[in-house]
Formats: structure tokens, C-alpha cells, sequence
């Protein structure tokens, strides 16, 4: 467990299956993840009644709240390499009534401090939709820098949105 004042990272139980579901069918919430074909709350419950262990390569973690122990979000690294020493980042916080509270903010510091000091990564990378801009501010603020863009390559609503690359480098880091 990664623990913040705000938040803690904790391994995702069987018991978040209902909250995942939720999100999962939140068009609002989902608004700029990629989404895949639906998911019913039998078959979420039953994978992750059974969930693969956290491994060097995919560790993920649900986000809940110090003050009342709430699940709010889940945050991620994934297709982690060493020889490359880069992972991806996956986050978000599922119900609006968490956003702009500074979960996400330490979420994402916890995770990137983990990931850099025990991970032993150099590099975090992430994708997020140019238009996403809470999101993006949310990058900038815990330092990732913008490194290219790829254009038409995330579809929502029968319109195509550019997409931004941004990194952290391990002596970027400040957290």
C-alpha cells in the first residue's frame, strides 16, 4: 500500500467490481479514456474475483481516501520494460464529485515516486486527447513534459481528437 494525507494506493479487490462497473458506464467519466466493447457486472465480478498479481510489467492499484476509506479511482503502470526502464500510466477518478479535490494529484505523485524508487524506472509515459485539458494540467503540474502529438488517433462522438505523448523522466521528478 502507497500512502498520501489524501489518498492511498492499495491492491484492487474483488469488492471494486461494483465501483469499476459504474465508472465504466459513466459516458461523463469515460468521456476521454479508450473504452472497449461493454462489460457485464458478473463478468467484471468475475474477473476480479481472480485478478493477476501485481508484476514488474502491470501494477495496478485502486485509489481510496485517507478520510473515509472511499474507492475513487484507479491509477496504473503498465507494459513496464527494463530494458528500456519506461512504463505507461493509466488514471482516473471515477465519480465528478472527486475530481479537483487533489486525489489525482497525489495519486499520481505516489505512484510516480513508487515507480522511479522502487520500480527503478527512468521514464513514465502516458497518452491523453489534446482536448482534455484538466487532464493534462494535471500531467504538467506533476511535471511531464509534452513530447509530440499523434494526429486523428482517438474517436468520441464520430469525431476524431489528436492525441498528446508526454514523459517524466526519472531526474525530473520532484516528488
Amino acid at each position: 500500500m502507497l500512502n498520501g494525507d489524501l489518498v492511498r494506493l492499495r491492491a484492487i479487490e474483488p469488492e471494486d467490481a461494483d465501483a469499476f462497473w459504474r465508472w465504466h458506464n459513466d459516458p461523463h467519466a469515460m468521456r476521454w479514456m479508450v473504452t472497449s466493447y461493454p462489460e457485464s457486472l458478473a463478468t467484471l465480478r468475475r474477473r476480479l474475483a481472480d485478478p493477476k498479481p501485481n508484476t514488474y510489467e502491470n501494477c495496478r492499484f485502486a485509489i481510496e481516501t485517507v478520510a473515509d476509506t472511499r474507492h475513487v479511482g484507479f491509477i496504473g503502470l503498465r507494459d513496464a520494460r527494463p530494458e528500456t526502464g519506461r512504463a505507461e500510466l493509466d488514471l482516473y477518478l471515477g465519480d465528478p464529485d472527486t475530481w479537483n479535490k487533489g486525489y489525482a494529484t497525489e495519486a499520481l505523485r505516489l505512484l510516480c515516486r513508487w515507480g522511479f524508487h522502487d520500480m527503478r524506472l527512468h521514464a513514465i509515459q502516458l497518452e491523453v486527447v489534446a482536448e482534455n485539458e484538466p487532464a493534462r494540467h494535471l500531467y504538467r503540474k506533476a511535471g511531464f513534459t509534452e513530447e509530440g502529438r499523434r494526429r486523428d488517433s482517438f474517436r468520441r462522438d464520430d469525431q476524431w481528437h489528436d492525441m498528446i505523448m508526454m514523459s517524466l523522466l526519472h531526474h525530473e521528478f520532484s516528488g
